[in-house]
């Protein structure tokens, strides 16, 4: 009992932290929202993603946080707080490495492909990771609620594979390679050392492992 008691409290403290964590990513980017709104955009510009241009590989790093209008931000906001939960709950500190990953990634890719004459800003690309991310860290991690996370957001959100097609005026190279990157950090960032369960000759109910996954969450 203690020890369940102490599973369901860390993921608790976990869950806290993770929502903590998007709260402060959103406020970041609405504060920088309103710096480049009040600079007419000119931090967009400067510090969005120019494809082909060296000197803007660093603003790899920054694109993410700029938008190009009030629209552009609020559309990212929702299912950047959903899925960068999603993400984070099974810890931050892993979390932060699968962002940076896919902000990477996600950066690179469009650089190499959008066109020379365009300027990429916006944090769709990272949604599109941590979307990608969700779906198969079930998988990897072997964690049953998390298989049924990620079908259960597949299905919700499965207008999002939309955005991963071309389409005129649309980062969607942001997004393709974010959602590549997303699916790359679940096996990068796997638990490598999750035990297996010992098998038995006594035939076990096939919803065993969910209970046990509900107990490690206090559920």
């Amino acid at each position: 009992m203690g020890a369940k008691g102490g599973t369901a409290e860390i993921m608790i403290a976990e869950a806290r932290r993770a929502f903590w964590v998007m709260v402060g990513f959103l406020a970041f980017i609405w504060v920088m929202q309103i710096a480049n709104w009040t600079s007419g955009y000119a931090l967009g510009q400067e510090h969005g993603v120019r494809p082909w241009d060296p000197t803007s590989l660093p603003d790899i790093a920054s694109a993410p946080f700029l938008h190009w209008s009030w629209e552009h931000i609020q559309a990212n906001s929702g299912p950047l707080f959903v899925f960068g939960f999603l993400s984070a709950y099974r810890g931050v500190v892993k979390f932060l490495g699968v962002t940076g990953l896919i902000i990477l990634v996600s950066g690179l890719g469009a650089w190499f492909t959008s066109d020379p004459q365009s300027v990429g800003a916006g944090a769709s690309g990272v949604v599109f990771g941590y979307f990608g991310y969700v779906l198969v860290r079930g998988a990897f991690d072997r964690h049953l609620i998390d298989i049924v996370i990620g079908l259960v957001i597949a299905l919700c959100f499965s207008y999002q594979f939309t955005g991963l097609l071309p389409k005129e005026g649309i980062g969607w190279q942001a997004h393709l390679f974010g959602f590549l990157a997303g699916l790359l950090g679940g096996w990068l960032f796997r638990e490598r050392n999750r035990t297996r369960p010992v098998p038995t000759p006594s035939p076990r109910d096939p919803r065993a492992a969910l209970r046990k996954e509900l107990d490690e969450l206090g559920l």
